[in-house]
């Protein structure tokens, strides 16, 4: 099963997603903001998602800058933003090609057929 990188500065959220995600039968690492992320990016850990909020505490888009990393480290790499923010042009001209966005609050079939659709592309 596919190995999905969490990655959300909002631990009540980030521990639901996780519990969530293994529920249905995937692994997960989960990370509180970017720096911890690329830790995990830049091991030979197997990811092959990553599921992460625009807006981390830590920096204003971090998320798309995140991504942008994680996608030079592994550009086979699969991103599903998320946020409860507005997706302004500005933020959609920061989401790398094929990625995909999650509105918050979501619900568990949403993510499920978000996560489906991004690891089938």
């Amino acid at each position: 099963m596919a190995m999905i990188l969490i990655v959300e500065d909002d631990g009540f959220i980030r521990e639901l997603a996780e519990i969530t995600i293994q529920d249905w039968g995937y692994d997960t690492l989960s990370a509180s903001d970017a720096a911890e992320a690329l830790l995990f990016l830049r091991s030979p850990q197997v990811i092959d998602a990553l599921f992460t909020d625009i807006y981390l505490k830590t920096t204003v888009h971090g998320g798309c800058e995140l991504a942008q990393q994680a996608i030079e480290l592994r550009p086979r790499l699969r991103v599903l933003y998320t946020t409860g923010n507005s997706v302004t042009d500005k933020i959609k001209s920061l989401f790398l090609e094929g990625t995909h966005c999650l509105r918050k609050p979501y619900t568990p079939d949403q993510l499920q057929h978000s996560l489906e659709d991004l690891l089938a592309a």
